[in-house]
């Protein structure tokens, strides 16, 4: 390809600049071995300099100032001037700079040889292959994205469309249940949810502080309105099964059973109607006749809440201005739609829509490459109804399967057919930047820079309360033979003849910035993001009867109910476990090799176990972990709770074999109503190994 290398800059012409946060000749290698951890960079004396970028680590983006030495990142910090984050930075994004070293990294194109072996190979042979591949395929071809606030995925669904493919999906996350359930009640554009302006929240299984939407902007607007010695200005309630970092720094925790959520919500609701929040038109009046059936004593004993904590939460929803009810899952994929459309009706309750600090509608993102797939229509479809067709052979398995930022392998349940897809194409290319599950399952492997080492991008990511436009940036050149997505799929489509509408990378870039009225030459110049607030005009009708059908769900049957925590400091299914988070793993999630199994005493006494003793998890699917009890009193009785982001087979010595996979515990079922793939809920029988 006549693209390859390092990364293009925006000519006069096209972007009215040329710029450059680094001086490429200054970058000097970034590894020095040393005795124990040889990876680990070794600091140079030398001058500072600190350049603004954004994290492509954390699922919503997360600015940070990355401290560049001789052109080398050696630390991230907090952005003070970041207009989204307001200093706020999260595990994930301080752990980059090392992660971009880190023993995982993929440093060379890797393919498959006929014996099954990997050998490395050289970018003229890998993009020999990535052309021949594509152009061998034709329509046949389909792609993952684990990114969707990324333009780098209208390239990708560009290029399939050129090819007569439309088979291009999103990996599952919050944004696609919420988008049906907005859809139910009326809505036509995004959820948008006003955090910072709010003075009271009720989080309903969505883990704010931990994992759940804009987390470091969260977290900033947490720590603002909670000053130290004196009154807070907003109020958290969250609910969960779990006293997990979100729990423990809510003003009001609920204890609530897994899969109870939906009632829990109705039980507020009749409350609040009986507090003097009156339905102000038929159809949430419908609504308020439905949840009238969820008496506090009903609800308390679906729900296991008690009935003062579920009083008292009603109560300071309805004393508040500004009021606002969110509704997510704790695995932050694999939700249900019933629990946010209820959450919706309260809001509605509440008065709390298109109104400052309540829900808002935002605008879908705009799409500027020739071609591609539209936003919304890619988020409305499933990746697991695809995998689960292609593994059962109703749908002929694609020539060509291209999965990017993404571990499907990993991430998804064991029935959701996606290591079947992987394997049934007839062929299969990771673009990743860690060795992970699915690369592995592949048969070429091209190693991708990460967004410290490439132009790219974050488009207002779910959980936001109005739009948001933000620049990764290369602050340091692609560790070893990494190369920016982007550039490398732009570099693809010219090869194919596509005609995509756009150069390079900055020019895509300041195509969307232009669209939003975006300041694109102090962004990519200096770091700075764009927020831009919205006038919301949603006209939602409630719609009782879905509410309805969605609160017949069952619960799983077993011993115990599955309760994942997701700690973001741990990494994500693309990045493992990072080096240097292992510290913060505890003894109530890893004990020794063997994920801990937390439970309450009572449980513990019911399954007549004790502290440290093993423990034989077995799932309606047949799948089965060995786990150690860890006896912790802030959790639901009858339920089981496992941290995420254990039990990889891939990445590197700090994540392979340490515990085990939640989500290989977990089935994939249909959700009433809106037939929706959810695999939230799990029972387990517990038995003594």
């Amino acid at each position: 390809m006549d693209r390859r290398g390092f990364l293009k800059f925006a000519a006069g012409s096209t972007v009215g600049l040329v710029a450059s946060p680094i001086i490429w000749n200054t970058l000097y290698d970034a590894v020095y071995w040393t005795q124990n951890w040889g990876w680990v960079p070794r600091l140079k004396r030398s001058a500072s300099e600190y350049i603004p970028t954004v994290s492509k680590l954390c699922p919503s983006g997360t600015g940070f100032v990355a401290r560049i030495v001789q052109g080398t990142p050696v630390r991230t910090l907090a952005d003070e001037n970041n207009a989204i984050t307001k200093g706020a930075v999260t595990a994930l994004a301080t752990a980059e700079a090392e992660l971009r070293v880190s023993p995982s990294r993929l440093k060379t194109p890797l393919v498959r040889s006929a014996d099954g072996v990997y050998k490395a190979i050289g970018w003229d042979e890998a993009e020999k292959i990535l052309k021949t591949k594509f152009a061998e395929a034709g329509r046949s071809v389909a792609a993952i994205s684990g990114d969707p606030t990324s333009s780098i995925n209208e390239v990708i669904s560009g290029i399939l469309k050129a090819q007569g493919s439309s088979d291009f999906f999103f990996m599952p996350d919050e944004e696609q249940p919420a988008l049906r359930a907005w859809e139910a009640m009326g809505g036509k554009g995004r959820i948008g949810y006003d955090i910072e302006n709010s003075d009271c929240i009720l989080s309903v299984g969505a883990p704010l502080l931990e994992s759940w939407g804009v987390v470091a902007a969260n977290r900033s607007a947490f720590d603002r309105s909670h000053p130290v010695g004196k009154e807070a200005s907003q109020k958290i309630i969250y609910a969960s099964p779990v006293q997990n970092n979100t729990a423990a720094g809510a003003d009001l925790w609920l204890p609530v059973k897994p899969g109870t959520e939906i009632a829990l919500l109705l039980g507020i609701a009749n409350l609040l109607v009986k507090a003097g929040k009156a339905p102000k038109d038929n159809d949430l009046a419908k609504f308020a006749a439905f949840a009238a059936g969820y008496t506090v004593e009903k609800t308390c004993s679906i729900t296991g809440v008690p009935a003062a904590r579920l009083e008292s939460a009603a109560r300071m929803l309805a004393a508040a201005e500004k009021p606002l009810v969110i509704a997510g899952s704790a695995l932050g994929s694999g939700g249900s739609a019933g629990p946010v459309m209820a959450a919706v009706a309260v809001n509605m309750l509440l008065g709390s829509v298109n109104r400052e600090g309540g829900l808002v509608e935002l605008p879908f993102p705009a799409t500027v490459v020739k071609g591609a797939a539209q936003y919304k229509a890619v988020m409305k479809k499933s990746v697991v109804e695809y995998m689960q067709n292609v593994a059962s052979e109703r749908k002929k398995a694609p020539a060509l399967l291209l999965v990017y930022a993404a571990n499907p392998v990993y991430a998804l349940p064991v029935d959701s057919g996606a290591k079947e897809t992987v394997q049934k194409a007839g062929y299969s290319i990771a673009v990743a930047s860690f060795l992970s599950e699915t690369c592995a399952e592949c048969d070429l492997i091209l190693p991708a820079a990460l967004g410290m080492e490439a132009f790219d991008d974050v488009q207002t990511p779910y959980g936001a309360g109005q739009i948001t436009y933000a620049l990764a940036r290369p602050v340091a050149k692609p560790f070893a033979q990494a190369r920016p997505a982007g550039e490398l799929f732009l570099a693809l489509a010219q090869e194919l003849d596509i005609k995509l509408g756009v150069k390079d990378m900055p020019d895509l870039l300041y195509k969307h910035a232009y669209a939003l009225g975006a300041p694109f030459r102090s962004m990519i110049e200096e770091g700075k993001v764009h927020v831009a607030p919205v006038k919301s005009k949603a006209k939602l009708v409630c719609n009782s009867s879905a509410i309805a059908k969605a609160a017949e769900a069952v619960f799983p049957e077993g011993d115990l109910q599955l309760a994942p925590v997701v700690v973001l400091g741990m990494g994500t299914a693309q990045t493992g476990i990072p080096p240097f988070a292992t510290k913060i793993i505890t003894s109530h999630q890893l004990i020794g090799k063997l994920s801990a199994a937390q439970m309450n005493g009572a449980t513990a006494k019911k399954l007549k176990v004790a502290d440290g003793d093993k423990i034989k998890l077995i799932a309606a699917n047949k799948q089965e972990i060995t786990a150690r009890v860890a006896v912790f009193e802030g959790i639901m009785p009858d339920t089981v709770s496992l941290v995420a982001g254990l039990g990889h087979t891939a990445f590197d010595q700090f994540s392979q074999n340490k515990g085990s996979n939640v989500v290989t515990l977990t089935s994939i079922s249909r959700e009433p109503g809106t037939n929706l793939p959810v695999w939230g809920l799990a029972g387990v029988k517990a038995v003594k190994a």
